[in-house]
Parts: C-alpha cells; structure tokens; sequence
C-alpha cells in the first residue's frame, strides 16, 4: 500500500467526506464550530467539517423516529438484504477503508485489515437477525386466555462509538439495531468523524438503507453530548469508551425525564496470568501482540501481566526482548506494529504515567524516546497491587508486571481492580486454566490466548466497571429489541 495522498483522503467511494448524513440529506451541520480532522502521524488536514448543532441533532432523530416505522414494517427478507449488501460493500471497498483507518485513527495496516474484517462480520451475522427474533405463546392460570410475547424493536438507538476502533465499534451497535428494525443515530468521536460515522452512512446509503433510517452527526461533546443521551426520541442508548463518560451516559439516560436503556462498554484492565507450566514462547508472543496491537488503545488490551514465581525472571527477560524488537513508527509502513496514539491528550497522560512508574519504584526494563505521537513499548517490572499502572487502565504501549507467589496469588492479583472485561490466563493443564478463568471476574477469560478477541456470534460485554450488557449474536438481539405481552381473553 502507498500511502494515500490528501487529495484521494478527502473523499470516500468518491463523494465528500465534509459534510453531514442528516434525515436522509448530505449537508454541513449548523454549529458555528469547523471541525479539523487530521492525521495523528503527520498532522496532515484530511478534512474540515461544519459540526452539528441541537437543531441538528433534533433533525435527526425526528427523522428516525418516522422513518424506523416503515422500515421496521419492511420483511425480514428486505431488511437482510440491505444488510448483506453493506457487508458486501464493506468487503469490496476494504482497501480504501483500510488506508482511511490507518489516517484518520493512526491504525497499523494490519490491525486496519483485522478492523475492516470484524465489521464486515457483525453485519453479515446481523443479516440473519430479521429471522431469528422469535415471540412466545405462554400458558396462562386464567381459563380461556392465552399470553403471547411478542419480540419488537426499541425504535430509535443512539449510537456514541470510540476512536480506537471507529468502524467495528460503530458498526457492532448499527449493524445489529438497523436488522432488528431500529432507526439509528450516530456520534462518532471527533478523532474519527469519517471511519466512526460518515463511511458508514455512504455504505448504507448505497446497500438501500432508506433516508432517515440512519444518520451521522458529527458535533461537539460541549454542545450536543448531553442532548444526544437525554432526547426524548431514543429507548436505548448504546454507548463504548471510558468508564467515567459511561457512567455519565448512564445517569442522563436513566435519571433524566425520558427513561431509556443503556448498553455500555467501558474500561477495562486485562489481566495477563502466566502460571508456572505454561508454554512461555506461546506467552510472550500472545502478551507481546495483546499489549501492543494499535498502541495498546484497546479495552481489552493487556494491561497487567501477572507471572507465577517459578517463571518469573525467565519471562520477563524474554518478554523484554520481544518488546525491543516490536516495529514503531508510520502506520503506514506495512511492518509497523506501534504506530501514533491519537492525540496530544493521549500522549501527554502516557508521559504522566511514565514518570509516575519511575515515581513509584517500578523497575524499567525497557524504554524508548517518544517521537512525536509515536510511544515506543515501555515495559516496567517488580510492579505491585498499588502502583497507578497496575490500579489504572492504561491505553497506550506501556505495561507493568507483578510476580504472583503461586496460582492462588496470581488469581487474587488478577481480580484487584475494580473494572471486569477481558482476561487470559496460560497454562498446559487445559483443566487447571478452565478452574482459573472460571474465578476471573471478568466477562471475557480465555486460555492460553490474548484477551483481544471478538467473534460476531459470541457474547461480548463485561462486569463491574466495565459496562453493562453483551454485544454480537443472540445477546446483540437481546439487547436491541424489547418484549411486549398481549393477553388474549377468549370470551
């Protein structure tokens, strides 16, 4: 791949990527703010969008609230075929989403593709929703009347999505919602208007998604994120980012005048349990990739590794070297591994914990000189329960490691922090890392596998701190639709 020029970056599938995809119509927002959308490599401009504003916003969702009866009405049959068209689309225009991901997000090629990929999954799995929502006839201890559950869709969704991932963590909410029979609203996060929104709108637009169905609006958190939660149009709001936004969404969305559901996916801190029998080449090439896939700004990322006694300093010097010779640098260059985070704020709070590991005793194995954006892996051993970077989610390439004293240690290190997303733990004894993932409190553990990992069919959410409801498969058609019971007197 070469890498895209400005003039081919400031369109997608041909058109423009300036403007608005409101109530069925392209057009600029109506805020007075401009939005500058650069790269975080280079800091070229790819382009500049007029945001939206509360009428905007408003526009929105009353279109989607008239436009969702009629599509909801629509056969199971028509509405997967739309789906299936998009995910064709999805596949067919994969090199040029790819180079949008890798300028607009500062995604490495690969973890661009992997993207591209996992979007294009969830909405051929939701292509087969429209047949798999199945009502209920239940008997009642009334004589001469029947119960019946019919399953329906919420009506209109909100859809607040991230940057790390813009597309999937976009299309996992869209993709499942549209095939159910919903409307949607998208904002997606000023770091990734294009990629988190707007492609999304051209490729609907042009599966046959009728106008109004969907819309992107590109605006200020200052200026329309509470309205966004709190319109009274929307019955769920799906929302994926950090804890302390969440909690926020969370308390607009169920404290406010119009109640609604909340899907949220939120931060975590994965732990990373090597047990003394595990297959170490195997875990160092699983932390390695786990921690420093798209910088390490990933929920599910590693972000403590936690190391059986016995196995200790043999893991951390292998892991050290692994590290070392991890590629940094231009997304761009088809080796890069750790390309840039994506803006100042980022890089200045992964400064911040840098020094405050010095700070606090933990031992630097490696570093590296921050050039520009780009951080290169710093790993810091001899890391205990209290220091910041074992207590914080970290989402950048930085990672601590705590030595466990034995299996029961290990467990206890793994579940001491308050968040509950994803987990690994490695060990030979297949049996052994069941028990072990079984006592993680987390909604995702796997075995003998880094933590990042997403299937369209299989449930994807946490605990505690890490949000509430599952994403993909049945548990996505679960939390998009509602049920409604009909009580049927025969007199």
């Amino acid at each position: 791949m070469t890498k895209t020029t400005l003039e081919s970056a400031a369109t997608f599938a041909g058109q423009p990527v300036n403007l608005q995809y409101i109530a069925g119509q392209w057009r600029e927002g109506c805020s007075a703010k401009i939005l500058t959308d650069t790269n975080p490599y280079d800091d070229t401009v790819l382009t500049t969008i007029r945001q939206a504003s509360a009428e905007d916003l408003d526009d929105a969702y009353r279109a989607a609230e008239q436009a969702q009866k009629d599509w909801a009405a629509r056969s199971p049959a028509a509405r997967a075929r739309v789906m299936m068209r998009a995910a064709q689309l999805l596949e067919e225009r994969r090199d040029e989403i790819t180079d949008w991901l890798v300028m607009e997000s500062g995604s490495a090629i690969g973890k661009a593709r992997v993207e591209v990929s996992l979007a294009a999954g969830i909405t051929l799995e939701a292509s087969s929703f429209p047949t798999r929502v199945h009502g209920r006839i239940l008997e009642s201890n009334s004589p001469g009347k029947e119960n019946r559950v019919y399953r329906k869709p919420l009506g209109v969704v909100g859809v607040i999505s991230p940057w790390n991932f813009p597309l999937h963590l976009s299309q996992r909410s869209v993709a499942p919602a549209l095939a159910l029979g919903n409307a949607v609203v998208i904002k997606p996060a000023s770091d990734t208007p294009v990629t988190g929104g707007l492609i999304l709108a051209r490729i609907f637009e042009e599966a046959g998604l009728p106008g109004g169905v969907l819309s992107v609006v590109v605006g200020a958190g200052s200026e329309i994120g509470d309205d966004f939660v709190s319109h009274p149009v929307p019955s769920l709001i799906s929302f994926t980012g950090s804890t302390p936004v969440g909690k926020n969404v969370g308390r607009l969305a169920t404290g406010g005048e119009h109640l609604k559901h909340v899907a949220l996916e939120l931060g975590g801190n994965s732990p990373f349990v090597v047990l003394a029998d595990a297959d170490l080449d195997a875990a160092v090439q699983a932390a390695v990739t786990g921690k420093f896939l798209h910088q390490g700004q990933i929920c599910m990322a590693v972000n403590r590794i936690i190391v059986e006694a016995p196995v200790y300093d043999e893991f951390v010097e292998r892991f050290r070297a692994a590290a070392a010779a991890v590629p940094f640098g231009d997304p761009a260059d088809q080796h890069t591994l750790v390309g840039p985070v994506v803006n100042n704020s980022q890089l200045e709070t992964l400064r911040t914990k840098i020094e405050t590991a010095r700070a606090e005793g933990a031992r630097v194995v490696l570093d590296g000189q921050i050039q520009g954006r780009v951080v290169p892996p710093h790993v810091f051993a001899d890391v205990t329960p209290g220091m910041e970077i074992a207590r914080e989610e970290i989402f950048g390439p930085l990672v601590g490691i705590l030595k466990a004293d034995d299996e029961a240690h290990a467990l206890q290190l793994a579940n001491a922090h308050v968040f509950g997303l994803a987990s690994s733990v490695f060990t030979q004894d297949l049996d052994r890392g069941v028990r072990f993932a079984q006592q993680v409190k987390a909604g995702m553990t796997h075995v003998n596998e880094m933590p990042v990992q997403d299937e369209a069919h299989v449930a994807f959410g946490g605990e505690r701190n890490s949000g509430l409801g599952r994403f993909n498969g049945d548990w996505a058609i679960g939390e998009f639709t509602t049920d409604h019971w009909i009580g049927i007197k025969r007199l």
